[in-house]
């Protein structure tokens, strides 16, 4: 790709957190970084003035591609395992093993220890993490230390103790060294915890309030003051990331998406409890098939020419027949697969983050997404690009204002929204409010040379498409198409389907619509309700002689609305206008 077009590229971006790929002609990549929003950060590098090594980086680059992430802090993570796994020749730091802290508990000693650590071992021991930055890690082994008496030293000082340390007076430990607490009310700590560790915060919360309560019940105060102080301070802990497993597993976690001719599947690779890589892949629709069969589909062509790990987390429970397939074609590789689904907080977290990235496989396949198949519904000559919707309020035919909205590349572009107070039209008329305010829009836009809309769309049926595309062609604009939606029924009138066109409720084109729609009548709506409601302030007041704005200000400031100027003694309005004009003002109103 040009500069250019990976700078068109990168508009279409989101504004979420995820990791970003520069790879060179030949697919390889050879840069890797991470977001907090992927746009803002991809299109930095297109900044006038780069530094040398942006320089170098887009000299070689070909494509940009990216996977969306929960948070920042993931983003951390999974850029780690990636640069390792890819080795890109542009990232010169994290090629090494060096890895992010986790807290590791040796369960299997009669009083565990809880330490820092920078790689998960199959020791025994339990594992949490990973934590960036690693002062997270400490402030929750300094908590745990303080709050349940876990000791943090290593075996070599811990076996040879002969008196309590100074962790102990400080009451940063509860010196089992020396058996000052015993096995069982250790292990009860422990068990408090492991709680927090494993991030079920609101139990840990529970059993902290009632022995807090019970402490206070029982007066003694000191040891409640500590449990107290201990619920604060697990208040302050932030939460930590849920990406990266503390167990050695080697899993793939599978994400499906499915659009109306096609279906996305991206698998994340886990290898040794990290995300390491990933691979998509889209497949066509057969008519009538499910997604279940899509995805059983999906998964032999994949493990057809790899071999699949330990362990498969799938998004949804697949046919008995078709899951028997798949484990008689395993077999015959010596592969024994389990099949997992989404039973725990963890896994759907997972499983969710994959379905994300499955979707945009689509939609990155189908940049334009909804607009494509708009243009195509329609018959529109151009992609949909820039559309401008119109819409009529009033009551009664009271007040009566119009709106515009305008959608660029199927999101709205508030700051080109515009409200129009209707000027030629009396009485009750939609139609002519319609042709008003359409008139007006297309005139300013023809004299001022402004970029015409790609699609004009108005909330009705036959009769306002026809009016609509009146206008346009009194303009000498007949090549702009046109289309209405309906209320109610919800059927789309344009001139590739005079007699309307009715489409799934779920379909991508007919929430475009929706969109734009309830945009249009929100903001006529709300500009309609300000107006009426200035009128009904102000109108019984006006053309009272002597009674000037600034007057008239003051005395709905002291007063607060007509009616209670209405129902005023003469003398307290004489307070604030004077005994003529408040005479005057009493008379008409009255």
């Amino acid at each position: 790709m040009k500069i250019e077009q990976l700078r068109q590229k990168i508009k279409k971006f989101p504004a979420r957190p995820g990791i970003y790929f520069f790879k060179n002609d030949r697919g390889e990549v050879i840069y890797i970084g991470k977001a907090r929003s992927l746009r803002d950060r991809v299109r930095s590098y297109f900044l006038p003035s780069p530094d040398l090594k942006v320089q170098n980086i887009l000299s070689e680059t070909a494509d940009i591609d990216y996977l969306l992430v929960s948070s920042e802090k993931e983003a951390s993570f999974i850029e780690n395992n990636y640069i390792q796994f890819y080795q890109p020749r542009f990232n010169l730091r994290l090629k090494d093993d060096k890895s992010f802290p986790f807290i590791k508990v040796t369960l299997n000693e009669q009083f565990p220890g809880v330490y820092l650590c920078r790689r998960v071992e199959d020791d025994g021991a339990r594992y949490f993490g990973p934590f960036s930055p690693a002062d997270e890690a400490r402030k929750l082994i300094s908590f745990m230390a303080r709050v349940f008496g876990l000791r943090t030293c290593e075996n070599t000082v811990f076996r040879n103790r002969r008196r309590p340390c100074l962790e102990y007076d400080l009451k940063m430990c509860s010196g089992p060294c020396v058996g000052l607490i015993n096995p069982d009310d250790y292990r009860e700590n422990l068990s408090r915890a492991l709680l927090l560790l494993e991030g079920k915060r609101l139990e840990l919360h529970r059993q902290l309030q009632e022995k807090m309560e019970r402490a206070s019940s029982e007066l003694r105060f000191e040891e409640a003051a500590r449990w107290r102080d201990a619920l604060k301070a697990l208040e302050n802990l932030k939460e930590t990331q849920r990406v990266i497993s503390t167990e050695k597993e080697n899993l793939d976690i599978v994400g499906f998406s499915r659009s109306q001719d096609k279906a996305g599947v991206l698998i994340f690779h886990m290898r040794d409890g990290r995300i390491r890589s990933s691979s998509g892949r889209l497949l066509e629709l057969n008519e009538g098939e499910t997604d279940e069969r899509v995805l059983a589909r999906a998964l032999r062509q994949f493990y057809s020419a790899q071999e699949p790990p330990e362990s498969i987390l799938l998004p949804f429970k697949l046919p008995a027949e078709a899951l028997a397939e798949m484990v008689t074609e395993l077999a015959t590789r010596k592969q024994n697969v389990r099949w997992l689904y989404p039973e725990s907080k963890k896994r759907k977290v997972l499983l969710e983050l994959a379905g994300q990235n499955a979707a945009l496989l689509l939609e990155k396949e189908e940049p334009s997404g909804p607009l494509a198949e708009l243009q195509a519904r329609l018959a529109l000559p151009h992609l949909p690009r820039r559309v401008e919707g119109f819409d009529i309020s009033t009551t009664t035919g009271t007040e009566p204002v119009g709106s515009l909205v305008v959608f660029i590349d199927g999101q709205p572009a508030r700051s080109e929204y515009r409200k129009y107070k209707i000027r030629t039209v009396s009485g009750p008329d939609d139609y002519a409010s319609l042709r008003e305010v359409i008139e007006r829009r297309l005139r300013r836009l023809l004299a001022e040379k402004g970029p015409l809309p790609d699609l004009v769309f108005v909330d009705g049926g036959k009769g306002q498409l026809n009016l609509a595309r009146q206008v346009l062609e009194s303009l000498n604009l007949g090549q702009v198409p046109v289309c209405s939606l309906a209320k109610k029924e919800e059927i789309i009138f344009s001139e590739a389907h005079p007699e309307g066109l009715r489409l799934d409720p779920t379909s991508p084109v007919l929430k475009l619509l929706q969109h734009i729609r309830d945009e249009a009548h929100r903001f006529a709506i709300s500009f309609h309700r300000r107006r009426r409601q200035k009128r009904s302030l102000t109108s019984a007041l006006d053309g009272i002689p002597g009674l000037g704005p600034a007057r008239k200000k003051r005395l709905l400031q002291v007063f607060g609305n007509v009616a209670a100027i209405r129902s005023a003694p003469v003398e307290e309005l004489a307070r604030v206008l004077g005994p003529r004009l408040a005479a005057t003002v009493k008379d008409r109103l009255s």
